[in-house]
């Protein structure tokens, strides 16, 4: 991706998130764009790196483990948050390369979690994923596991940041924002993690901490 493409799409991406914000009454900078850059290789993140985006999102532990601390070396800011799921026996390279997980979902991993932060010594912050479609084929705890999941997780010592969610393909968003809001707010949770290219908008109307947006700022993925 050509640099001037890069700045011109991330330019794009924060009016838009300033407009939604607007519109909310909200403040952009309490915004947090997450790039996801998974799949997308070094020459593919560096553009976006220059034109000054500092948050990105991987998937999967190995690729990032891959790509980033080469990237690292060149800009020290740069925050890292993985947006995929977690299998347990990753937690501690997990918790070593990652700022942030966005897909605690259950107990195994909690423990994981927990006994990586308390060896390694680092404490990236935690995301609670909720399944808040009920849909089989995602990851997430269902929305009756929520209360006993942020309990555990409290009671480990994780730095609970904010629920996480992916709503259902082809649906309406913004019901599914509101789910997930309303109950960050009935278990006294503040940040939210959810909206990505095609509803951050909407993410960011419901009260998004955290929108992440990949297809948008890098293209469409091979």
């Amino acid at each position: 991706m050509p640099s001037d493409d890069a700045a011109t799409r991330l330019a794009n991406i924060r009016d838009g998130i300033a407009r939604a914000a607007k519109t909310a009454s909200r403040d952009p900078a309490d915004i947090t764009l997450i790039a996801i850059s998974k799949t997308h290789d070094a020459d593919a993140i560096r553009p976006l790196i220059d034109a000054g985006q500092r948050v990105f999102g991987e998937n999967r532990v190995q690729e990032a483990a891959a790509k980033w601390p080469e990237l690292r070396e060149t800009t020290s800011d740069i925050e890292l948050h993985l947006v995929g799921q977690l299998q347990s026996n990753k937690a501690e390279e997990a918790v070593t390369l990652f700022d942030a997980i966005h897909s605690v979902d259950r107990p195994s991993l909690v423990k994981a979690l927990a006994a990586a932060m308390d060896k390694t010594g680092r404490r990236p912050a935690c995301f609670i994923q909720v399944n808040i479609g009920e849909e089989d084929q995602k990851g997430g705890c269902a929305i009756a596991d929520l209360p006993g999941l942020l309990a555990e997780a409290r009671a480990a010592g994780l730095p609970v940041a904010g629920l996480m969610c992916v709503p259902p393909l082809d649906l309406e968003p913004a019901p599914w924002f509101a789910l997930l809001a309303k109950l960050a707010r009935d278990h006294d949770v503040t940040g939210l993690s959810m909206g990505m290219s095609s509803d951050y908008e909407a993410g960011i109307w419901l009260g998004a901490t955290h929108v992440r947006v990949g297809t948008a700022l890098f293209g469409a993925r091979d």
